[in-house]
């Protein structure tokens, strides 16, 4: 797939992540911001990069703010944001059927 605008997916809210998405140059520019970095950074980097493999996405800036998300929501987030970014709004594989 290939970025082709600019999108968001998520909320600041507690227990939630904003995920943004942009046009790449060619690789992943990934910036995260978190709550709880010390903790859980690495483990949301890891399934940042693996959700974004599964989708065959290999250019995008992506850019979190995690508020404590869960993997299950961090995964959702970056799903929703790159398939608003690709124009995709139908045959959504929604429900577990994306996998790493």
């Amino acid at each position: 797939m290939e970025i082709m605008k600019p999108a968001v997916a998520g909320t600041l809210e507690s227990c939630d992540c904003q995920v943004t998405v942009e046009p790449g140059d060619g690789e992943i520019d990934f910036t995260l911001k978190s709550s709880v970095m010390n903790q859980y950074g690495n483990q949301i980097r890891k399934v940042v990069l693996e959700t974004l493999e599964s989708l065959e996405i290999g250019s995008i800036k992506i850019s979190i703010v995690d508020k404590g998300a869960l993997d299950c929501t961090i995964k959702a987030r970056v799903e929703g944001a790159v398939y608003r970014a690709v124009g995709q709004t139908q045959h959504l594989p929604w429900g577990g059927v994306i996998r790493p």
